[in-house]
């Protein structure tokens, strides 16, 4: 008898119900119950109950921005989202005490446009259009007694209090040395955990995984390498030895993704090397003897050669700082690409959709106030703050984040609404803040979790502020943005749909090509083609990721985006063809025609996919 066939979930379904696995982050919780709960309750000691509950909504917001990581990373991560927070409410306020409602819905619908282009910058850039947006629209829709600028004021305290505990509070078991680099030396050791996952891979279906996951540890390593201090002259001793360690990481990736490449098996001997590596940089110990693989390819040459260097680096306890990790875009550079990025076919599709949302919410919202609609509930900042959210592709494929916040915010205001009528008032509305804002960092590894979470934690912020008890209006007025998300989100643009996704493959062409043209002319400069494979392989992952959460939409958006994922396969082994490549010419000083043969292949293929420029392939 046959067995049934599974039942396959649509995707933005599947992605809706997916959550990020990974140890629970302790340190994190304890950062959370100390930051919105007391700010709250020094407010109100104080007497300037509005102004605690500003700085915990900053807290609350920068928890989101808790990730795992460095605290030089953390500096950039939550401070700069904070600075753009207190600018929005700063505007919010000022013209919500000046316009009237149609110049205000102008003004929100035009900040909402600049928004949404800095957001396609990055994931810091993103997180600061959404705090500009939210904080916005909480400063146009709150007003209060309090200035503008004490309301700025308190915002700030509030994220920068969370700042602080971050760089101040050691993580539970960082005892290895400085604990102020904790995040980095994990990071970095992870790096070398991955390159004996891949190696133990060579050969086998999971070595493409593994290959994704080394990108990914990189990526991470060399962002939490990236902050303040971490600069081309170390501030310490830790910080050089740290740097010597994360370069002495990259021939050995290379020399792993090239034999990955082969797809020829290694021995066990092979992966020793850098989980021993891994362990000294966990430990900040020496390496001891490291076990050397065989020398019959050249990509195992690599490997022993980079075994060799990466040992002569932890025993000079990293008293220079190679070039890679000193290696910076100029101001002008960084400018230049924001810019690209704000103004280039993503940046201004993204940023449309969220000026019609963002726009069309507030002036919705309004409405319904001046018709008297929210009963007793003064404000009106709840349903443009929720399009905010709901409208952000980095939480996922369109419908799967709406069925998250409609689905977190129900069950959140529900469960409000059974506490607010056992706890005690005010106390027991402070120790709900205290223990929501302490879940935040964990619940964001599910949006729908999150907004459960942060539904309760408002709106108990919002009754200690004065108002009545809110969950059904709240409940209406979500499920409200999410019409207007969905309804905006399938509405025509002008120029060509999933500009998002198309920006983002052709900056992996461009570094692709960049890395290829290098490692063709210039074989021989290292540092440059580490630097230049970085960003091959971290554009390629960024693309990866946009076509996937694209994949995964319903498919009247899904279908614009068709193809795309086939085109970033092929510069994938390209990618990895041109590592193959420059460790052969590092070991021969020439190509074999099978090099030669594929690169042309790979080349001829992006071309009759998107009529890519390829440069020359030299014989």
């Amino acid at each position: 008898m046959s067995r049934p066939a599974a039942l396959s979930l649509p995707p933005w379904f599947a992605h809706a119900l997916r959550t990020q696995r990974g140890p629970v982050p302790w340190s994190a919780l304890i950062r959370g119950a100390l930051a919105a709960g007391p700010l709250l309750l020094t407010g109100m000691l104080a007497g300037r109950t509005p102004l605690g509950v500003l700085a915990a909504i900053a807290a609350m917001l920068a928890g989101i921005n808790d990730r795992p990581g460095s605290r030089r990373a953390s500096v950039e991560r939550l401070g700069v989202p904070a600075l753009a927070g207190t600018l929005g409410l700063l505007v919010g306020t000022c013209a919500g005490q000046q316009l009237s409602a149609v110049p205000l819905t102008l003004l929100l619908t035009l900040l909402g446009l600049a928004a949404g282009g800095i957001s396609a910058v990055g994931p810091v850039a993103s997180a600061a259009g959404t705090q500009l947006l939210v904080t916005a629209a909480i400063g146009a829709g709150m007003q209060g007694d309090t200035s503008a600028w004490q309301q700025g004021l308190a915002f700030l305290a509030g994220a920068g209090w969370l700042l602080l505990l971050r760089l101040a509070l050691p993580t539970p078991g960082s005892i290895a040395g400085d604990f102020r680099f904790d995040g980095e030396r994990a990071a970095v050791a992870d790096v070398y955990e991955a390159i004996a996952g891949l190696l133990d891979a060579t050969g086998g279906a999971a070595a493409t995984a593994r290959r994704a996951a080394l990108t990914a540890a990189l990526d991470h390593a060399q962002d939490a390498l990236a902050g303040p201090r971490l600069r081309r002259r170390a501030s310490s001793a830790a910080e050089r030895r740290l740097h010597a360690q994360f370069t002495a990481a990259l021939p050995l990736a290379e020399a792993a993704t090239a034999l990955a490449w082969a797809g020829e098996p290694v021995s066990a001997r092979a992966a020793e090397g850098p989980r021993r590596l891994a362990a000294a940089v966990r430990g900040n110990t020496g390496t001891g003897p490291l076990p050397a693989p065989n020398r019959s390819a050249p990509a195992l040459r690599a490997l022993d050669d980079a075994l060799l260097r990466a040992a002569e680096a932890f025993d000079r306890a990293g008293n220079g700082v190679h070039r890679l990790a000193a290696r910076r875009r100029g101001v002008r550079a960084a400018v230049r690409d924001a810019v690209k990025a704000a103004f280039g076919t993503g940046g201004r599709e993204y940023g449309l959709r969220v000026a019609l949302c963002f726009g069309a919410s507030a002036a919705v919202a309004q409405a319904l106030h001046d018709a008297r609609w929210y009963g007793q509930h003064q404000h009106w900042y709840w349903l443009p703050a929720t399009t905010v959210f709901l409208v952000k592709p980095d939480l996922g494929p369109l419908a799967s984040r709406v069925l998250c916040r409609a689905a977190g915010t129900v069950f959140g205001a529900l469960l409000f609404a059974g506490l607010a009528a056992l706890l005690p008032r005010p106390e027991g509305l402070v120790v709900l803040v205290t223990v929501c804002g302490a879940l935040v960092p964990l619940s964001t590894r599910n949006f729908a979790a999150l907004t459960a979470v942060i539904t309760p934690l408002v709106l108990a912020l919002v009754m200690i502020g004065g108002e009545p008890q809110a969950s059904l209006s709240r409940i209406g007025e979500t499920l409200l943005a999410c019409a207007i998300v969905l309804v905006v989100g399938h509405l025509p643009m002008p120029g060509e749909r999933g500009g998002g996704v198309r920006a983002r493959l052709d900056a992996a062409g461009s570094a692709a090509h960049a890395y290829l043209v290098h490692v063709l002319s210039e074989p021989g400069d290292r540092a440059e083609r580490w630097a230049l494979r970085r960003e091959a392989y971290r554009t390629l992952a960024e693309a990866r990721t946009a076509i996937a959460v694209s994949a995964a939409e319903l498919p009247a958006l899904a279908r614009h985006t068709e193809g795309t994922d086939g085109v970033a396969v092929v510069l994938e082994r390209l990618v990895d063809t041109t590592t193959a490549c420059a460790v052969h010419l590092d070991d021969t000083g020439r190509l074999t025609p099978q090099h030669t043969g594929l690169l042309r292949d790979l080349l001829d293929e992006l071309e009759r996919r998107e009529g890519w420029a390829a440069p020359p392939v030299a014989a």
